[in-house]
């Protein structure tokens, strides 16, 4: 005989209900705390990729502006080695004199290639303003600096003699130039300590023997 308030099972029933109303909120309390993790990891990782994009970006600029740099600190020391240098006067007219028929072969090589171009790069000047605009001019620049077995740096250096010394030096003729010097390569060798100059002014007078070479040989089948 079960006495009156004494049966167990509503107890149980409602104790389990509680017990499962816990867990749900137990669960859905998780699952929330979950969803905002989750959604915390995805703005960790946007933020991430952000903040590596922008490093990128950084990075290449920093690398651009350090090679901006080491070409500008390259440039100050040719001007500063250049200016070093002391020549005699009749050195630097000879040397001057290579300079100004190279610089004007090489002008008149590239205007060869765009004779439509002809009237709008008088100098060569002309040509290293325009080239990074057109990408014609620059194609003909680069093929005419291959075929003569030129580089950039030379050229540079070269341009950067002759505004150096544009106002003091003299220019001498060929035979003006056999007058004062046999060996104009040992001259170079023995004279010039900067060595980008050594270099350029060898190349120089290496491309301008090889021209005065061809030209003597177009005469001679001419008149054979």
């Amino acid at each position: 005989m079960e006495l009156p308030g004494t049966n167990p099972k509503p107890l149980i029933k409602e104790a389990h209900e509680e017990k499962m109303t816990k867990e749900s909120i137990s669960l859905h309390l998780l699952n929330q705390s979950l969803n905002r993790l989750e959604h915390r990891v995805h703005m960790l990782e946007a933020q991430f990729n952000d903040l590596q994009c922008t490093a990128e970006e950084l990075t290449q600029r920093l690398e651009i502006q350090g090679e901006t740099l080491v070409r500008q600190a390259n440039h100050d020391e040719m001007w500063t080695s250049l200016l070093e240098d002391r020549f005699s006067t009749m050195e630097l007219n000879i040397f001057y004199s290579y300079v100004i028929e190279m610089l004007s072969f090489l002008h008149s090589r590239v205007v060869q290639n765009l004779p439509d171009m002809e009237g709008h790069l008088p100098t060569l000047a002309s040509i290293l303003r325009n080239r990074s605009n057109s990408q014609e001019i620059s194609e003909v620049w680069d093929a005419v600096l291959e075929k003569l077995e030129l580089q950039e740096d030379e050229v540079k250096t070269l341009c950067t003699f002759f505004i150096t010394h544009c106002y003091e030096a003299k220019y001498y003729t060929s035979s003006e130039r056999q007058q004062y010097v046999d060996d104009i390569s040992a001259m170079i060798l023995r004279v010039v300590k900067n060595q980008t100059l050594k270099r350029s002014l060898l190349c120089a007078v290496q491309v301008l023997e090889k021209k005065k070479t061809e030209k003597s040989m177009d005469n001679l089948k001419e008149k054979s």
